[in-house]
């Protein structure tokens, strides 16, 4: 496990490495930096001493871009925890059932929904949601992270936990608000990564299956719950810990339309503000915090992975 992790890091650091250079040549594209008139391996070792002190520099109005991201990094954060989430607890049962159906119309069913909430475009589906949940019965509200008639004080971020530490005697209905606020689009966010959770869920299920201990705990007279419960599931969700990581990376690209349709103030949104007034000092900024992020994401599930499940870590010495 040792020599596992170490390879791991080392993939993580000279992949980050790689960023840097990116992260840098789009600096360089603004003429008016002074980075672009810096020599470039001179200058690409500057901005990495920058860097490692979180300073990403100005935006074009000259606000310091860490301010700027330490208010609306927390928010996409937060919306992809709870996305991410919901498609846990709805993928696994799912594909947990239509892995054990196998071919039979249960099975068919799971499969027919979530090949078509895949297919969906995530754009649409917002829209209808708007419409429908929004517009027609005003049951959510269409955009924002929550009513402007409240005040929550900035302390973590995160809007659920700043409602909950807020004080007042509008706590509650502050902390309704941000809750309201967030279910369409974390539903919207969490569409995708559901249908991919079930196809990885389904497929490991049925792989399990038909192993030959099923059979065995069949012959004991074991009942389905227990057999779901102490062998099913032990040994279908460890092979797909570090696929489900992978969902991360795509759940960030999705961010950015959902942040853009329910004008939530989020990473995503910001980088498109950026692009449309070509400030590359913020778009270099997003682009180096969201990889670090997705890198570290998909690193911790790969190590998560092994940890569970040691054929990982096995396969690799043999590989090796």
């Amino acid at each position: 496990m040792f020599w596992y992790t170490i390879r791991r890091f080392n993939l993580f650091f000279i992949t980050l490495m790689i960023l840097t250079l990116v992260g840098f040549s789009l600096l360089r594209l603004d003429p008016t930096s002074h980075w672009a008139n810096v020599e470039f391996w001179s200058g690409w070792q500057s901005y990495l001493v920058e860097l490692s002190t979180l300073n990403f520099g100005l935006t074009k109005s000259g606000i310091p871009i860490y301010d700027e991201l330490a208010v609306v990094f927390p928010a996409t954060l937060e919306l992809c925890f709870f996305a991410f989430l919901v498609s846990l607890l709805i993928g696994i049962p799912l594909g947990t059932i239509a892995g054990m159906k196998q071919g039979k119309w249960l099975d068919t069913s799971i499969s027919f929904i979530s090949m078509s909430g895949y297919s969906a475009p995530i754009f649409w589906v917002a829209l209808m949601l708007i419409m429908v949940f929004s517009l027609q019965y005003h049951v959510f509200p269409v955009a924002g992270r929550y009513d402007l008639l409240y005040e929550i004080d900035h302390v973590t971020g995160f809007a659920i936990i700043d409602a909950f530490l807020s004080k007042g005697e509008y706590r509650a209905h502050a902390l309704q608000s941000v809750i309201e606020h967030m279910i369409l689009p974390c539903l919207v966010l969490a569409l995708t990564p559901t249908t991919q959770v079930i196809g990885l869920m389904r497929a490991s299920v049925a792989e399990v299956m038909s192993q030959n201990y099923i059979r065995a705990a069949r012959i004991k007279g074991l009942s389905n719950r227990e057999i779901v419960t102490q062998h099913v599931l032990r040994n279908a969700i460890p092979p797909i810990i570090p696929k489900v990581g992978v969902q991360l990376s795509s759940m960030i690209t999705l961010a950015i339309i959902t942040e853009s349709i329910f004008n939530w103030p989020g990473i995503g949104r910001w980088l498109l503000d950026a692009l449309g007034n070509q400030d590359y000092a913020s778009i270099q900024a997003g682009v180096m915090v969201l990889a670090t992020l997705v890198l570290t994401a998909n690193i911790f599930s790969d190590l998560i992975g092994a940890m569970i499940n040691p054929l990982v870590r096995k396969e690799w010495y043999a590989n090796k």
